[in-house]
């Protein structure tokens, strides 16, 4: 359906991957910004379509991501996926999500508390960063359509350079919980009193 993913199970285009997060934003030039936010006032008018979109294609493409989603790991009727209230509301916190990624990026070190936090949220939803990619992906197939002549390949890097740096730091925030967690276990496993046999 008009992205190249769709249908033929061709990847789209790579560019040349940054060598890390921050240089995925650090390349972000002022025309690339202002481009995100021109066509974040586009998608914006069709936000819901566009976060059921992006689902929908999500577990289409990648069906074992609804193993993370416990209301949907079992339905297999995309149709009833696109009419579900629960995957529209959690759609839509995607979407604002994206939001205020795009209203930060004049403010990067609250967009990158703001993607850490997300990225240590994710571990608590045992929702691994292997993920985190296809949402970038599938976010950018389901605006192609919505945005039509304004869709260029200069906005598609730009968005791709954003979603790079948003998964990286999410990544990074989920790492960390996992290290806090499991050194909390260690920890409070070695402040336990040894529990002597006291039976008779």
């Amino acid at each position: 359906m008009g992205c190249a993913i769709s249908g033929l199970g061709l990847a789209p285009r790579q560019a040349p991957e940054p060598k890390s997060e921050e240089d995925a934003v650090a390349h972000l030039t002022g025309d690339q910004i202002d481009m995100i936010k021109d066509s974040w006032k586009v998608i914006q008018e069709d936000i819901a379509k566009v976060g059921i979109i992006m689902f929908v294609r999500l577990f289409e493409t990648h069906p074992e991501c609804k193993d993370v989603f416990f209301l949907f790991r079992d339905v297999e009727d995309l149709e009833r996926l696109r009419t579900s209230q629960e995957l529209r509301a959690h759609g839509l916190r995607v979407m604002s999500f994206i939001e205020k990624t795009v209203a930060r990026l004049d403010q990067m070190e609250r967009l990158e508390v703001l993607a850490l936090e997300l990225g240590k949220s994710h571990y608590h939803y045992n929702a691994p960063p292997k993920y985190y990619g296809y949402v970038g992906t599938e976010f950018i197939c389901a605006v192609q359509p919505i945005l039509k002549d304004k869709w260029t390949p200069e906005l598609e890097e730009a968005w791709k350079s954003l979603f790079q740096y948003v998964t990286g730091i999410m990544k990074r925030g989920y790492e960390e919980e996992e290290r806090n967690r499991r050194f909390n276990v260690v920890v409070s496993a070695k402040e336990r009193p040894d529990k002597k046999n006291t039976a008779l």
